[in-house]
């Protein structure tokens, strides 16, 4: 059952958006910017963190410089969508470091992933290695992303401004 959600004013509405604009910015220079001193801007960011608000912090990194130059979207059916089937496909996705993101869908497929790999070659390893040999997989459709039009990873919060 989800937790409720935490009460968030204007000023830890303007934290998480510095911090996912950047989360390496000081707690000093984060304070400065919210008009807080730095004790309880660090109990804020804290609190925020205690809530589960904040996940914690990652660094971004370019998948070219790391040679990842094929990013795919896999769409998954399943033979049977039962509670068993749906938790040995995910046992078997959450072990592939290259599955960067894996969602269970409404529509034609059971699942969608986002899969960063190096080259086709490295794609048609994971397709005939892996997927095709979870048990439960019925059908698996693929698209190669040509370009990346916009990615974000700051969440929205205009929405939670309106109730404050």
């Amino acid at each position: 059952m989800p937790q409720p959600r935490p009460h968030l004013d204007a000023t830890s509405l303007r934290i998480l958006d510095l911090l996912q604009a950047d989360s390496e910015i000081s707690n000093a220079a984060l304070a400065e910017r919210v008009g807080l001193s730095p004790s309880p801007c660090w109990r804020r960011v804290a609190e925020l963190k205690a809530q589960g608000v904040i996940r914690g912090s990652v660094a971004l990194v370019n998948p070219h410089a790391l040679g990842l130059a094929v990013n795919a979207f896999v769409y998954v059916s399943l033979k049977h969508q039962d509670k068993s089937s749906l938790e040995i496909f995910d046992a078997a996705i959450r072990e592939r470091p290259e599955v960067m993101e894996c969602y269970l869908m409404s529509g034609e497929a059971d699942y969608l992933l986002r899969v960063v790999v190096e080259d086709l070659i490295k794609f048609q390893e994971l397709m005939t290695e892996v997927l095709t040999r979870i048990p439960v997989v019925a059908n698996i459709r693929s698209s190669f992303a040509l370009a990346q039009v916009k990615y974000a990873t700051a969440l929205p919060t205009a929405h939670l401004r309106e109730q404050v």
